[in-house]
């Protein structure tokens, strides 16, 4: 009888294992793919501020967040 619940329990944490990083995995390269910031949103944003947004200025910040999500 405790054989049924051992199996049941290993069971129920493998899928738990197995569907976290599949979980995982799919997030990662859906973000890859569709990043949440472009460049074309940060310049609105910086408008919609009231900065004037240099291509410099755009190039620094795109680059930051790039160096922020690898980590």
């Amino acid at each position: 009888m405790w054989v049924y619940i051992l199996v049941g329990v290993l069971a129920l944490l493998a899928g738990l294992a197995l569907g976290f990083f599949i979980a995982r995995k799919y997030m990662m390269d859906y973000l890859k793919k569709n990043p949440p910031i472009n460049e074309q949103m940060l310049k609105m944003m910086m408008m919609q501020m009231g900065m004037k947004p240099s291509q410099k200025k755009i190039n620094q910040m795109m680059s930051a967040m790039s160096k922020q999500q690898t980590k």
